[in-house]
């Protein structure tokens, strides 16, 4: 089972690949003028001290950022994504991390809004200092994602870019992350959307991007990491997925790049590798 408090895991390996993606993502749309949003239905805390007790706790940041950090051969993608770290934490060590949202507010333009969901009472307080100054263009609910998402699709810019990244501490997750694209799709089919999950043991995390492909979006993008070999006992999570309707065509030609270099750099043991997967048009 996962903590339900990202500050145990920020900066891993799921987080390395989650947010290389999620500035692929953004720098692609905001190549056009018009204005588009970022929703995310599980903002988190929205930054994290890496020297605190939670991040302390298990370090996780070690095998994932922080293995990145100082190597100068970095891919083009996952440059632009250690530049964005670097650029939380000013000209100093790696001692913050960004998290999706505040990532996105990074690389976002003015003319740009970002719609943010945080149900834990705690992390959504967090959320709510950490955007106290942003204007109009945040807005933090304190909230339950997967509903409010119904009443934000289609935006009124008919461009959306939707991050889906619960806990999946309970089973029923799995489920309500397949109702909540299924219903986004129905509602909004050109919106951009990727559904993060974890690689793990249990049957519903395996199941699930099959359950994803079945919905029928016409374009999809499946890319997974593995940095371990899945332990014996069923326990942890070795790995991780992401599912991405309607991605850019770039995408796919930068994830073949960087996904061999992460999951080399990444690996913790001969197991670790990873899988692409593109929907045929």
């Amino acid at each position: 089972m996962l903590s339900y408090r990202h500050a145990f895991h920020a900066g891993n390996h799921a987080d390395v690949l989650k947010h290389l993606v999620l500035v692929q993502l953004v720098a692609y749309l905001a190549q056009k003028d018009k204005p588009f949003w970022y929703i995310d239905t599980h903002a988190g805390a929205g930054a994290y001290a890496l020297d605190s007790g939670h991040a302390q706790k298990l370090a996780e940041y070690r095998e994932g950022v922080g293995l990145l950090w100082q190597r100068k051969d970095l891919p083009a993608a996952v440059a632009a994504y250690v530049a964005e770290v670097r650029r939380f934490n000013g000209e100093g060590a790696l001692r913050r991390y960004p998290g999706s949202p505040l990532i996105a507010a990074q690389t976002l333009r003015e003319q740009d809004k970002l719609r943010l969901f945080e149900l834990h009472p705690a992390d959504s307080r967090h959320l709510q200092a950490t955007f106290a100054d942003a204007g109009k263009r945040v807005t933090v609910d304190a909230s339950d994602g997967f509903a409010a998402l119904k009443g934000l699709l289609p935006p009124a810019t008919r461009r959306a870019l939707t991050l889906i990244d619960p806990p999946y501490e309970e089973k029923r997750d799995y489920e309500r992350v397949v109702i909540a694209l299924r219903d986004a799709l129905e509602r909004f089919a050109t919106g951009v959307y990727v559904v993060w999950y974890p690689q793990l043991a249990r049957r519903e995390a395996q199941e699930l991007p099959d359950r994803l492909k079945r919905l029928g979006a016409k374009s999809w993008l499946h890319a997974t990491l593995r940095v371990a070999t899945p332990a014996a006992d069923g326990f942890g999570m070795h790995g991780s997925g992401l599912f991405i309707v309607n991605p850019p065509w770039t995408l796919q030609a930068s994830l073949q790049e960087t996904l061999p270099y992460l999951a080399h750099v990444l690996a913790h043991d001969a197991g670790a590798g990873f899988t692409l997967e593109l929907s045929e048009d």
